[in-house]
């Protein structure tokens, strides 16, 4: 039987750099929120119960994590250790079980489920350590706490780089933040941090030595440096993106997505391609996409809330909005925009159309400049073009509106009535011509103008 985890997620941070009205926590990363990265890798490492640590104006934190893990408030801000100590409430109980607590940090959005499994399995070791560090090396330690190790590999200290000796400072191997510690000793470890520093606050670094002089053994688990990175101003939250963005371009390379310039794809955390999927250059997806098979999306297309499925063609410079459905085999071309619409298998609307709140029928033709009316300025209403009808070129579908399966409508066209199946329609005014009327008229116009004059 597996060893039982809990993990608390420190999110009680301000985030001044952030100059920011929403909580640092809860920026997006691939359109889900810092936070929800780091509750799925808990969720991803067996970790339950999980308690998120929240600042007392963090109403909106509580609420995003609602349903996912209990919460805490630390009040005042205390340091790292003081937040882990805020989660008694919650979690002292079960620790007395023994297992293994994981703490992380809820701006840590490329922390994995593998790295949080291979720290908990670090602590349950045989020598039964009592705190397992996750440490990293970077390109550049700066100003890093350094992970100092034993003859033996053991974790001896962790020294901050403001009080290292140049000795010190030359180790490269740093501390990333995230620990795995024994919990039936968690809470008495905790009380027993001094705060003897030069920001008065109780550091959660200060465990490991606790631990040597209470005879307990300390490790260390490393993983890529990408997966400590944390996030407290806007330009780290674009780096974050772009790693997350280099991540999720690799899954779906791996999942056999075809990407001809892949590092100007955007993807969101729930985006799902298919094999044989082909996307071009400059495509953004927005949330809640999926793409079935074969399909392909073509440069500089923009899809969000969208079904497209096997064999389709999108774009390019297509737009789908929520609630568009496209068909198996249906293409919608360059300058089209849907919303809320489903586009049977095999229908076509090549060309700078508008279609929403509809549904095109299966072999349907959408000739180019098409539009649905469908917003009264109060109301959104329906339109319903049948199978293998022809809408010609330019023109204006009035919804509510119902035009049969195989009917013709004329170029130019606004239709404001339904069309029976298989008829032909066109709604045209007159054509009038006056013979030099336009010579006559550019006259009159120039003389008024000189008049004006």
């Amino acid at each position: 039987m597996s060893e039982r985890v809990a993990a608390v997620i420190l999110s009680a941070g301000m985030g001044t750099r952030m100059k920011s009205a929403l909580p640092k926590v809860l920026h997006p990363v691939a359109g889900k929120p810092m936070i929800g990265w780091v509750l799925d890798a808990v969720a991803g490492s067996g970790a339950d119960p999980v308690v998120v640590v929240t600042a007392p104006a963090h109403d909106t934190v509580r609420e995003a994590v609602s349903g996912r893990a209990a919460v805490a408030v630390q009040d005042p801000p205390l340091g790292t250790g003081h937040a882990v100590l805020a989660s008694a409430e919650a979690l002292e109980t079960w620790c007395r079980g023994g297992g293994t607590v994981l703490v992380c940090f809820g701006d840590t959005p490329m922390i994995t489920p593998q790295t949080l499994s291979r720290l908990v399995a670090a602590r349950q070791a045989a020598d039964d350590p009592a705190v397992v560090v996750l440490g990293f090396e970077p390109e550049d330690p700066g100003q890093y706490g350094r992970l100092v190790l034993g003859p033996d590999m053991v974790l001896e200290r962790i020294i901050e780089a403001r009080d290292a000796t140049p000795e010190v400072l030359s180790i490269r191997l740093c501390n990333g933040g995230v620990m795995a510690i024994d919990a039936s000793i968690l809470f008495d470890m905790l009380r027993r941090i001094g705060n003897d520093n030069a920001k008065g606050e109780f550091y959660l670094t200060d465990l490991v030595g606790i631990a040597h002089r209470d005879g307990r053994r300390c490790h260390v688990v490393t993983c890529d440096p990408l997966e400590t990175q944390g996030v407290d101003s806007r330009a780290g939250l674009a780096r974050a993106e772009a790693a997350m963005q280099d991540r999720l371009r690799a899954a779906a390379l791996e999942g056999g997505v075809t990407m001809t310039a892949p590092e100007t794809v955007f993807l969101t955390h729930d985006t799902r391609l298919a094999q044989d999927v082909t996307v071009g250059p400059h495509v953004v997806f927005g949330p809640k996409v999926a793409v079935e098979e074969g399909a392909e999306i073509r440069a500089f297309s923009h899809l969000e809330g969208a079904h497209v499925g096997p064999g389709a063609l999108v774009g390019p410079y297509a737009r789908l909005r929520p609630g568009a459905r496209i068909g198996a085999q249906a293409h919608i071309g360059n300058f089209v925009e849907v919303k809320n619409a489903e586009i049977e298998a095999g229908a076509k609307a090549n060309h700078l159309s508008y279609i929403g709140d509809a549904r095109i029928g299966s072999g349907a033709n959408i000739g180019a400049g098409t539009i649905t009316c469908n917003y009264d300025g109060t109301n959104k209403h329906h339109t319903d073009i049948g199978a293998r009808s022809f809408i010609g070129s330019n023109t204006a579908l009035v919804a509510p509106v119902k035009v049969g399966d195989g009917a013709i409508i004329g170029a130019g066209s606004t239709v404001t009535r339904d069309v029976a199946g298989d008829d032909l329609v066109v709604v045209r005014g007159e054509t009038k011509t006056i013979p030099g009327g336009g010579e006559r008229l550019r006259q009159r116009n120039l003389a008024k103008k000189k008049t004006k004059g």
